[in-house]
């Protein structure tokens, strides 16, 4: 028996602690997975990867795996790498520049001065200032002319920097900033500088009167291409060797800079962030159930798939979806 015991504790040793924790889920965890994901009618699709390796898939509605879906505001999630993707080829300098120099001659005018102190890193994180376009507010903002112009003379109900405002226009300012820095589309962007080095396909999606590419919302990606964004995430902003997002980018947007007022959760550069089993989970979600998990330590990523439609399953919905990985996770450490 002691022989037996030195010999685990010299592979234990060997191994690591973490590749215990990241042993691939057994056929039995996943058959759990699918039956309690088939309890919930409104999602679409789940897609679970391990070490890089997509591993389980379970379609139960709507677009396939490999189909674009509409992801809702789990696109915020992605703009964010982009954001990064555009640090890394210098088309911006930093997170800490201005937003003001990205949009150049293109300010609107009847902007209030506090405006010169908001930073990209404020827009990532929500924390641009200004009153917010989404909840109540969301209707009156996408019927006006200009979605850049109403999100951006807002009133300031904090200063930049401040308490976490989750705000579709914050994010649209920032797509915004990225076309006038660039001279291209965020979806051109998008698909140079993230699609081509992940070998995925970015569709065009909406656009405001003006045509500046949706910021944070409605951009279709297939669950299979999710989950290469969060592999990209998950191995450091590193592809096949290439460096596509800047060094410490993870990191950097994996630190809590505000709360969700809704869950409790932290919030980075366009992650969520909190704990299931035990483990460190960084997420995104979107409108009716769209979500993106990494787990760094169990080396997964999960993508769940839901119907984008009207009317909302509530915020409750949201902690389902947690429940599902967070069994996932539970089941693996037995």
């Amino acid at each position: 028996m002691r022989s037996l015991f030195l010999l685990t504790s010299s592979i234990f040793a060997l191994l690591g602690a973490s590749s215990i924790y990241a042993a691939v889920p057994t056929t039995t965890t996943l058959a759990t997975l699918d039956s309690e994901t088939a309890e919930l009618s409104r999602i679409h699709a789940i897609v679970v990867a391990h070490q890089g390796e997509i591993i389980h898939e379970y379609h139960q509605g709507g677009p396939g795996v490999a189909s674009p879906a509409n992801i809702k505001s789990l696109s915020k999630t992605v703009l964010a790498a982009i954001t990064g993707a555009a640090i890394e080829a210098n088309i911006v300098e930093s997170t800490d520049q201005p937003m003001v120099e990205l949009f150049g001659e293109h300010l609107p005018n009847g902007t209030e001065p506090q405006v010169s102190d908001i930073t990209v890193a404020h827009l990532l994180a929500q924390q641009a200032g200004l009153e917010r376009t989404s909840g109540s507010n969301y209707g009156a903002w996408v019927a006006s002319e200009n979605w850049v112009t109403d999100a951006m003379t807002r009133p300031f109900v904090d200063e930049p920097g401040g308490q976490m405002l989750y705000s579709t226009g914050t994010s649209h300012l920032l797509s915004a900033a990225l076309t006038h820095a660039s001279g291209e589309t965020t979806h051109a962007l998008a698909q140079r500088l993230l699609g081509n080095p992940l070998n995925i396909n970015i569709r065009p999606w909406l656009r405001d009167p003006q045509g500046i590419y949706f910021g944070g919302n409605d951009m279709q990606l297939s669950p299979r291409a999710l989950i290469e964004v969060g592999e990209l995430y998950r191995n450091d902003g590193v592809v096949n060797g290439e460096r596509v997002l800047p060094e410490g980018w993870v990191e950097a947007s994996w630190q809590p800079r505000g709360t969700s007022r809704w869950t409790g959760d932290g919030y980075g550069y366009g992650w969520f962030i909190t704990q299931l089993a035990g483990e460190d989970v960084y997420y995104g979600r979107g409108y009716g159930g769209q979500a993106l998990y990494v787990i760094p330590e169990r080396e997964m990523t999960v993508v769940i798939t839901s119907d984008p439609n009207p009317p909302s399953p509530g915020g409750q919905f949201q902690q389902q979806l947690n429940r599902l990985v967070e069994g996932l996770l539970s089941a693996n450490e037995q």
